[in-house]
């Protein structure tokens, strides 16, 4: 790996100390980095700043429920081979024309390095990440349709996400360097919204975090909100034109100006509407 290769952030993204280390960690060692944390708090988008502070290219694998391992290798169809032999196709004659790259061989095959991201690896079965431990340790997979071995040219900086939805076998999480972005403290919050607000006004933001922690930390929320959702409400605030005045409750109103960017879900709405009339009861 070259020794210059190193993560330091980017204007768009505020990496914290432990996240940069992390991320230089994994590069160092030339080990996949596995990031977890709460939906929302940018980890898809990590991998997308360290492509572009290091001047790489990314490549994108989303994983579903329904991916599968050799999905990232390469898919062999054999459909259209048994199709074209019947039409008389000439194609037949090489089984390349019948097998599609998976986004790991593309990443083996490129001239260039670059960034791969395995995003939300825990959506998959539990024995995803199991059936790619040889491919990501070797850097190499074999095709058996063509007896051809894919060794990667150049090894790339593998970013996989993780909502910990699923527990990830031992034997996976061995072979990775591991990061867990905690959810940002005030001041980092503030940090994010001045990358993405530059002109805002501090009181509307002072207002609208202690709001928006107050809410995060009330007892019998099914979903706090996260960092992207507290971005989004800002921005329809600014929409609004509301300033912080404008976001202060009385006793009465507990739920938050514009709150569907915050609450996504009935039973929180309900929630805060028991508190307000709670509030209510008492004055």
């Amino acid at each position: 790996m070259d020794a210059k290769m190193k993560f330091e952030g980017t204007k768009d993204y505020v990496s914290t100390d432990d996240l940069t280390v992390a991320v230089n960690a994994a590069i160092a060692l030339e080990r996949p980095l596995l990031v977890k944390g709460e939906p929302g708090t940018g980890k898809t988008e990590l991998a997308l700043q360290v492509a572009a502070s290091l001047g790489l290219p990314i490549l994108e694998w989303n994983i579903k429920s329904t991916t599968k391992a050799q999905q990232g290798l390469y898919e062999y169809d054999a459909v259209s081979r048994l199709r074209d032999s019947q039409l008389g196709d000439e194609r037949v004659n090489d089984v390349r024309n019948y097998i599609k790259k998976g986004k790991l061989w593309q990443a083996f095959d490129a001239d260039h390095r670059l960034v791969l991201l395995i995003d939300e690896i825990d959506k998959a079965d539990i024995e995803f990440p199991n059936d790619l431990l040889q491919e990501l340790d070797k850097m190499e997979f074999h095709v058996y349709e063509t007896g051809e071995t894919i060794k990667a040219k150049l090894r790339p900086i593998v970013i996989i996400t993780s909502n910990n939805e699923k527990e990830l076998p031992d034997a996976f999480l061995r072979r990775c360097f591991f990061h867990y972005i905690r959810f940002p403290d005030a001041d980092t919050m503030k940090k994010i919204i001045d990358v993405h607000f530059p002109n805002i006004k501090q009181s509307l933001v002072q207002e609208a975090l202690s709001q928006f922690f107050e809410i995060r930390e009330t007892p019998g929320l099914k979903k706090k909100p996260s960092t992207s959702e507290v971005l989004d409400w800002l921005k329809l605030l600014l929409v609004e034109d509301l300033d912080a005045a404008d976001l202060r409750r009385d006793g009465a109103n507990a739920l938050p100006k514009l709150h569907g960017a915050l609450l996504k879900n009935e039973q929180d709405v309900h929630l805060f509407e028991r508190l307000a009339f709670m509030a209510r009861g008492k004055r």
